[in-house]
């Protein structure tokens, strides 16, 4: 059984050690951040021009790498056509 309690200022939930048996304070329940990098997500797009192919190379979700676009200013119509032609970052003259 789990309980809430503030320990140091902080909400932290006591739950049962499954090793020990003890009760252990837990602060941070969540997912770790994924740290992938607007560059390693617009290779990935370049090379796939699919987003969910992109996502299953870089092991996330295609919500996460919309996600890091628009962080970043982008769209994902910067790297696909919708026409499914290949898009490209740089700029001829």
């Amino acid at each position: 059984m789990s309980m809430w309690q503030i320990i140091k200022g902080r909400w932290a939930m006591i739950v049962p050690c499954p090793h020990c048996g003890g009760t252990v304070a837990v602060h941070g329940l969540g997912r770790k951040p994924l740290n992938i990098t607007v560059k390693n997500v617009c290779d990935a797009l370049e090379k796939h021009h699919n987003v969910a192919a992109a996502a299953e190379e870089l092991d996330c979700s295609r919500a996460h790498i919309y996600g890091v676009l628009k962080k970043n200013g982008l769209s994902l119509k910067d790297f696909v056509d919708p026409a499914g032609q290949k898009k490209s970052r740089t700029k001829h003259n």
